[in-house]
């Protein structure tokens, strides 16, 4: 009963009353060493009369207030901190309900298909080289398209029509497919660092273009590219070495009085360019079925550079 009274005493409380007494009555107590400071201090007594002491009183007279008096002070006290509570709870609801509502994105549907024969039949070499320039935009604004590979693995298990065949470097910063917005069966790709061409890279294009249709050959070196600069420093390790060869023709291609090593990027850029151009004159020299292709409209030869900074794709005639 007294830790109940020790509660009451030290907390603002509003007690309604009967008759004229139904206003407010606020305790406001202080306790020190056993007694407590009644300044404000309003006692109901066992008749049920009202009175106001601004003495000190010892916490053994406290307790001689009438029980009942003081059970039912409590009770109010309970019922008034239990709607101050609850009052607590509407607000903060009203608070949530007012705040502003997160707004969830739409769900866009996800591709499934992959491209049919009759599809890449009707493709032109330009109509494909459209949709690689249309790709690298979305790539760009990074507006991917949503595809289910699941289901697009599942629908190309017994056939390709890919619409083209990139040749690009092993860099692992050109996600080729991303880089032109395609999905699974959409273009073969292969990779080899510096983007050369080799016995292997020409019999991996015919088959791409001459057996499965494909209507365009992208050559696509990058900014930044590791094995072009091996070549400008002439790098002697393991089987880079020969590697680079294959790349080195383009470095003596470019025609630069300045600084002619990898430290300058400027005549990095300028070796890049040259290779692909390079790479592009070795498949039409090396592939006479290729080249036949070209001539007679079927397939489209093209180069580009890949931009590390913006993602950009820059396509060379």
């Amino acid at each position: 009963m007294i830790s109940a009274f020790y509660f009451l005493a030290v907390t603002p409380v509003s007690y309604l009353g009967r008759g004229d007494l139904s206003k407010n009555i606020i305790f406001h107590n202080h306790f020190h060493m056993g007694f407590v400071k009644e300044p404000n201090l309003l006692v109901v007594t066992p008749k049920g009369d009202i009175t106001k002491s601004s003495s000190w009183m010892s916490l053994s007279n406290l307790t001689k207030l009438n029980k009942n008096y003081m059970i039912k002070l409590m009770k109010l006290s309970l019922f008034i901190l239990t709607l101050a509570v609850f009052s607590s709870c509407n607000e903060e609801q009203k608070v949530s309900t007012d705040a502003p509502q997160e707004v969830k994105p739409q769900v866009t549907e996800l591709v499934e298909k992959v491209l049919t024969k009759e599809e890449q039949d009707a493709l032109t070499p330009d109509m494909v080289l459209e949709m690689l320039e249309g790709g690298n935009i979305f790539f760009i604004n990074n507006d991917l398209t949503a595809r289910n590979h699941s289901a697009q693995v599942r629908k190309s298990t017994l056939s390709q029509y890919p619409k083209a065949i990139v040749l690009s470097c092993v860099d692992s910063r050109v996600p080729v497919e991303d880089v032109f917005n395609r999905g699974i069966g959409d273009m073969f790709v292969a990779r080899v660092a510096g983007n050369f061409v080799n016995e292997d890279i020409l019999g991996s294009m015919e088959f791409a273009c001459k057996v499965s249709g494909s209507k365009l050959i992208l050559v696509m070196g990058h900014e930044h590219c590791g094995a072009i600069k091996a070549a400008i420093d002439d790098v002697k390790l393991g089987n880079i070495t020969a590697m680079i060869e294959k790349i080195k023709p383009a470095v003596d291609a470019v025609k630069y009085d300045g600084d002619r090593t990898s430290k300058n990027q400027e005549f990095v850029h300028m070796v890049s360019e040259s290779n692909v151009k390079n790479t592009m004159e070795q498949i039409r020299l090396k592939s006479p079925i290729l080249k036949e292709m070209e001539a007679n409209g079927e397939i489209k030869i093209v180069g580009a550079l890949y931009d590390m900074d913006n993602g950009v794709v820059d396509f060379i005639d």
